[in-house]
Parts: structure tokens; C-alpha cells; sequence
């Protein structure tokens, strides 16, 4: 199984950017917990990290023949990406959205995610673990 695990705008500022919101763990810590569940469960896993859609878009498509499903945390283009979403959606493969705080306990634009419609599942509000969680579905489906 080879896993695409994607971050949106600012997720590369984790650790620093308002730590009461989304937490002390940095993007590298948490892609570095990933990868230590993967390796034990022989999943590849790979990391992107953009602030920019295009980008994002891009990675995507470079892996489209090579990748089983998606993790994603895409940032504030949750609410607007609607490319990103387009492309999502063209590889009609399992994608899991997450998101570090609980976007629902928060400013009403936050409530409405692009994104969700065509996710398999939404994990929101469990911080860092939330991606592990993720990992940990996908691996699920893998011996099912």
C-alpha cells in the first residue's frame, strides 16, 4: 500500500503557529510518527507539504497511477480549494481529511469544508493523533 499524506498552507509552521490551537507537535514530528507506524506495517507513505494549491495539485497528479488513497490536511483551502478538490475527486480513490482542531468549535467559515463531500472520512479535533489515525484506518482496510 502507498498512502499520499498532503498539508495545506501554513501546516509547515506547526509547533510555532498558535500552538493553543493546533498544538506543540511540528509537521516533522508528526510525519516522522507516520512513518514509524508505516515501516512496522510495510505502507509507504509520502509527504508533501505546500502553501500553495497548484502545488499540492501537482503532487497529485504526479502520483496518480502509484498512490492506494490520500491523507490530507489541507489548511484553509478546506473552506475555498476547489481545485484541489476537483483533483481529489479524479482519482476516485479513498481520501481521509483531517484537521488538527475541532473546525466545528470554531469561526462558522471553518464549518464548511470543500473537501468532505468527496472524503471517504473527516477526523477533526484530536490534534496530532489525528493523522495517525488516519494511517491506522487505511491499514485496516488493507487487511480487510
Amino acid at each position: 500500500m502507498h498512502l499520499l499524506v498532503l498539508n495545506g498552507p501554513n501546516l509547515n509552521m506547526l509547533g510555532k503557529r498558535e500552538p493553543g490551537i493546533y498544538g506543540t507537535a511540528t509537521l516533522e514530528s508528526i510525519n516522522a510518527e507516520l512513518a514509524q507506524i508505516a515501516r512496522e506495517a510495510e505502507v509507504q507513505l509520502t509527504f508533501f507539504q505546500s502553501n500553495h494549491e497548484g502545488a499540492l495539485i501537482d503532487t497529485i497528479q504526479a502520483h496518480w497511477d502509484a498512490i492506494d488513497g490520500v491523507i490530507i490536511n489541507p489548511g484553509a483551502l478546506t473552506h475555498y480549494g476547489l481545485s484541489l478538490r476537483d483533483a481529489l475527486a479524479a482519482l476516485h480513490l479513498p481520501i481521509i481529511e483531517v484537521h488538527l482542531s475541532n473546525v466545528y468549535a470554531r469561526e462558522s467559515f471553518r464549518h464548511t469544508s470543500v473537501i468532505a463531500p468527496i472524503a471517504t472520512g473527516q477526523i477533526s479535533g484530536l490534534g496530532a493523533a489525528g493523522y495517525a489515525l488516519a494511517l491506522r484506518w487505511f491499514m485496516a482496510q488493507k487487511r480487510a
